[in-house]
């Protein structure tokens, strides 16, 4: 054998010259592998300036550099690619959807913490938005909440002052203003929990609603996070 099982690290041979060229070359695939980052697992074309120990997990069509090695991981080695097949239960980090993947053996699946033998499984997940308020007395987050969903709570912070003749604002959807929170800070930096008493099922996608109290908004700033489970499906 002369290479590993899991991710094909080349072994040394006996008697084999140069040792230290294939062992240079097992640790930089180790490097890469371990604690694995993504920085995407959509993309179908090679990085035009990729740096060393970038790894992407490919896309169905790959073309130029990476064709014929659709599913693989592309780890950026030596000024060069390397593709190793991902193996079932590997966990990595998605940089562009800033999330963990778990590999069910056809491909990634965000958020998985738990899988079938065909794919099927619950995922967590936390979807954030940057919101720009507008002036009135509501704002809405447009289909901030997915559909097909199981809502835990949502959170936020805002990151520029809410202005206006309010007092407070409360967060929540059309019908029920106020089901993550009322009477919240516009001060820049101040944050807002709020927690659903038995997590709530939204079926179809769902606007986010900030309502003024006291007054209408004039402008301001709020980063959102939804934290919600979904549940992927088993494959045919």
């Amino acid at each position: 054998m002369s290479d590993t099982t899991r991710f094909s690290l080349p072994l040394l041979q006996a008697a084999q010259a140069q040792k230290h060229v294939t062992m240079n070359e097992a640790l930089t695939r180790v490097d890469g592998l371990l604690q694995l980052t993504l920085k995407s697992i959509t993309g179908n074309t090679p990085p035009l300036a990729p740096q060393d120990g970038d790894a992407y997990g490919i896309g169905p069509a790959a073309v130029n550099d990476w064709s014929g090695q659709e599913g693989n991981i592309a780890l950026f080695a030596n000024g060069g690619w390397v593709f190793i097949a991902p193996s079932l239960g590997m966990r990595a980090y998605i940089a562009d959807q800033s999330g963990f993947a778990t590999y069910d053996g056809a491909g990634w699946i965000l958020g998985a913490q738990s899988l079938s033998a065909n794919g099927a499984g619950m995922q967590f997940m936390v979807r954030e938005i940057d919101h720009t308020i507008t002036a009135g007395s509501v704002s809405n987050v447009g289909f901030a909440i997915p559909g097909q969903a199981v809502v835990y709570g949502v959170t936020g912070r805002v990151i520029s002052e809410i202005t206006g003749s309010l007092s407070g604002y409360s967060v929540g959807v059309s019908s029920s203003s106020n089901r993550y929170g009322s009477g919240l800070s516009l001060a820049n930096g101040s944050w807002m929990r709020g927690l659903t008493g038995t997590p709530l099922t939204y079926y179809s996608d769902e606007d986010l609603v900030l309502t003024a109290e006291g007054g209408d908004f004039t402008a301001g700033e709020i980063r959102l996070a939804i934290h919600y489970a979904q549940f992927s499906l088993p494959r045919a």
